[in-house]
């Protein structure tokens, strides 16, 4: 397993538990009861989506396509 495949794959998995956490217990996550404070609500929660649940989430998804179109071509 490569280095990419790994980073992306912890990185999906991040983005994941994030996504399960906000739904089951947002109390868990300290930093977006900080962002609502300094952005609102509204432009709190939309940060706190896009920073810690969307941005980790296509990172890896584009490590991990990357890691195995790599490798896919490396092996001809």
């Amino acid at each position: 397993m490569d280095f990419g495949l790994v980073l992306g794959l912890l990185s999906v998995g991040y983005g994941l538990y994030t996504l399960h956490a906000r739904a089951a217990s947002p109390g868990k996550l300290g930093k977006l009861e900080a962002m609502k404070k300094q952005w609102g609500e509204r432009g709190g929660t939309i940060a706190h989506v896009v920073a810690y649940t969307v941005v980790p989430l296509v990172v890896g998804l584009v490590l991990i396509v990357a890691s195995l179109l790599w490798r896919g071509a490396g092996a001809e």
